[in-house]
């Protein structure tokens, strides 16, 4: 014999389905508003990394690759 559609065990057993559900669904949640964040922050990481490097590279200048020293210019420091 099948249970029928009002049988209050089947109606327990539906409401703690559903709440585990509601529970996951809220984990979830949570958990992708933390990962939002962390990739907010990461991104503007990244973002002021990129800036520094540009203007360290400005600082630097663009030394020209065909002006080179002598041989002696590119001796290590203890020689």
């Amino acid at each position: 014999m099948t249970p029928s559609p009002t049988d209050p065990q089947q109606s327990d057993a539906s409401a703690e389905r559903l709440t585990a559900l509601e529970i996951k669904a809220s984990f979830s949640e949570d958990l992708l508003d933390k990962l939002d964040q962390t990739v907010i922050r990461q991104q503007t990481q990244i973002d002021a990394l990129i800036s520094e490097v540009l203007h360290l590279r400005q600082q630097l200048g663009n030394p020209d690759p065909l002006v080179r020293g002598t041989l002696r210019d590119e001796l290590p420091p203890h020689y």
